[in-house]
């Protein structure tokens, strides 16, 4: 698998955005997957507090935009009616989002992944987000996914204990190393 190729595929003309073109240079963020058909949901034994549920988002806009805002206001504009979110609930009460979204196809292959991921403040380092991602993960594969696919991100090690291994890693002024393997 080229995987330079495939970053290409998922966000075609990446490099030329103003905001990608102004990142300090020493920022340096990876892209990772999950290859689902022999990912196992249950490999990360993960807990989180007991009452939260996981599941796609059917309510009103205005909570999702809500509790958005609270981890970062520019990606409301990322989380609109017809986006499909999948979230951890507190009761009613939205305290982990991400969306799901397709990216490509590639090579045959179906391509999503869970993204701009975040958790409201008060419930962050209680296992929620990552055990949302896990799920969300689950949710690709079960719908026939092959790969899973994280975009644009510092939590290397985070995503990692999910079993999602790092393919890429780019700065502003481009990719810096792309994994390449046989499948």
């Amino acid at each position: 698998m080229d995987y330079a190729k495939l970053f290409d595929t998922v966000s075609p003309g990446f490099f030329e955005r103003e905001g990608i073109k102004s990142l300090p240079p020493d920022d340096v963020c990876v892209e990772q997957v999950i290859w689902l058909k022999d990912w196992d949901e249950n490999r990360a034994r993960l807990s989180c507090p007991q009452g939260i549920t996981f599941g796609i988002y059917y309510g009103p806009i205005k909570p999702l935009h809500e509790a958005v805002a609270q981890v970062d206001e520019g990606w409301v504009q990322y989380f609109s009616e017809g986006s499909r979110t999948f979230c951890a609930f507190e009761g009613d009460r939205i305290v982990s989002f991400c969306n799901v979204d397709s990216m490509c196809e590639f090579g045959g292959l179906r391509v999503a992944g869970p993204g701009c991921v975040g958790t409201v403040p008060e419930c962050r380092k209680l296992g929620i987000g990552l055990k949302m991602v896990q799920k969300a993960t689950a949710l690709l594969k079960e719908e026939g996914c092959y790969i899973s696919w994280i975009h644009y991100t510092h939590l290397e090690n985070w995503y990692a204990r999910l079993g999602y291994s790092t393919v890429v890693r780019w700065n502003s002024r481009g990719i810096v190393w792309a994994a390449r393997d046989d499948r």
